[in-house]
């Protein structure tokens, strides 16, 4: 999973964006140009969108990237009309840009009483008010379906984005206390809800925030905690009536299963989200539940039904169309992600011309700790292949990242690959690679 799980290049973007909004929040001249104006005053708000993205000569699809949205659907958003708008994406758009709020029919949350934008503290809210929302991946620029709760289901959604996004650079630990802290605020602001719909739409923004929290947990090798987090989000994804939340959250929790070793109860959770959507599925929900019940066939040492899963999930993601209906929530799915789901099927069930096939080297999946485990797993390909040096060099890299972001998933997995190879008098490369992982404890 990943939680996915493209988070650098876009943090990158989103601080750039950030100063953007500290020069034209006070740009009065610009927000009164007449096109602009009317657009506004129309609601036609994908039009504001659109020129002032052409302004800053930004193209769909950077502004796509920055925001979680494909070029398409900005092209779909920008021409809109004074048809609904999901707040969500207005937000992340209108911050991105620099757009005063009330622009596109938001709420200004400037604080009142400054005639102008070049008061100090000022300047500084916005300014984290703009990081936070540019952060903010596919999740939290999906439409909100929400009545009159929208707003707080979107501002309890934003934080969540956020930490995905910073565990891309990171230890989860660093990350894990402040995301119970906000899944505890999720829970109160729950139990004081009134009306069904907003208890509902609350309770996905808390599966949302326990599939994350059950990441964390994983990643830390605290595997306890992992599954209860992620079986929370089944239940609450349940609660909230969203058949794709719900299948979502059980293929994580069946990736979880895979990983642990946990072959039929990974292919039962696989199968049961499957059953969820039934036959009107997103293909892109398709293509990555076949990956997840591969991973279940390789944990439970099938490699045949591994391969006819991994055949199956490659033919449909290739299929996908140009613009899928998106997977919320964390990442989209293509080809890539089979080769490397492909690599950890081959790892765990020892098959090294399914780690070292030709396509490998171009794999560049997730951040850096989703690359050391897919590094592992190439590492594992090379031992069962008999290329000691090169395995415990790779592994030696990957063990290096675990300790830099204090991953106890990475280093568990680098003690697997370390006891898979016996012999009475390892090689010096070995003996390195033991004397850097011995005494590792968090």
């Amino acid at each position: 999973m990943r939680h996915s799980h493209t988070g650098m290049s876009r943090a990158g973007t989103g601080r750039r964006s950030a100063t953007w909004g500290l020069v034209t929040w006070g740009c009065a001249v610009m927000w009164q140009a007449t096109a602009i104006r009317e657009a506004s005053r129309t609601g036609d708000y994908g039009k504001v969108i659109e020129l002032v993205r052409q302004d800053r000569r930004m193209t769909q699809a950077q502004l796509g990237g920055a925001i979680g949205l494909s070029q398409s659907a900005v092209s779909r958003l920008e021409k809109r009309g004074t048809r609904t708008y999901g707040t969500d994406v207005l937000a992340a758009a209108s911050a991105h840009l620099g757009i005063p709020p009330t622009l596109v029919g938001l709420a200004d949350s400037r604080p009142q009483g400054h005639a102008n934008g070049d008061d100090d503290v000022d300047r500084r809210r916005f300014l984290g008010g703009v990081a936070a929302t540019a952060a903010t991946p596919v999740l939290a620029a999906l439409p909100d379906r929400a009545g009159a709760g929208g707003g707080e289901v979107a501002a309890l959604r934003l934080p969540t984005s956020a930490y995905r996004r910073l565990d891309a650079s990171t230890p989860s630990r660093y990350l894990s206390e402040a995301v119970k802290s906000h899944m505890r605020l999720i829970q109160s602001v729950t139990a004081s809800a009134t009306g069904e719909g907003d208890r509902n739409r609350l309770a996905a923004v808390g599966s949302e925030a326990a599939s994350l929290a059950g990441w964390l947990a994983w990643d830390m090798g605290d595997h306890g905690s992992a599954r209860a987090w992620y079986g929370s989000a089944v239940k609450a994804a349940r609660t909230a009536g969203d058949p794709l939340l719900t299948a979502y959250q059980a293929g994580s929790l069946a990736q979880f299963e895979a990983h642990a070793g946990n072959g039929a109860e990974a292919l039962n959770l696989a199968r049961r989200a499957r059953r969820v959507l039934g036959d009107r599925r997103p293909p892109v929900a398709d293509a990555w539940l076949l990956s997840v019940e591969a991973l279940a066939h390789a944990a439970h040492g099938d490699g045949r039904s591994a391969d006819r899963a991994l055949i199956a999930s490659r033919t449909a993601a290739e299929a996908l169309p140009e613009d899928p209906p998106p997977w919320p929530w964390v990442f989209s799915f293509g080809p890539e992600k089979v080769t490397a789901c492909r690599v950890t099927c081959g790892a765990r069930l020892g098959r090294a011309d399914w780690v070292l096939s030709d396509d490998v080297e171009a794999l560049t999946v997730g951040h850096a700790k989703q690359r050391a485990l897919l590094v592992l797993d190439i590492a594992a390909g090379h031992l069962a292949g008999g290329r000691v040096e090169s395995a415990f060099a790779l592994a030696r890299r990957a063990l290096d990242t675990g300790l830099t972001y204090r991953s106890g998933r990475i280093v568990e997995q680098a003690r697997a690959v370390r006891r898979t190879f016996t012999t009475g008098a390892p090689p010096k490369v070995v003996r390195d690679f033991d004397e850097r992982l011995y005494g590792v404890h968090f």
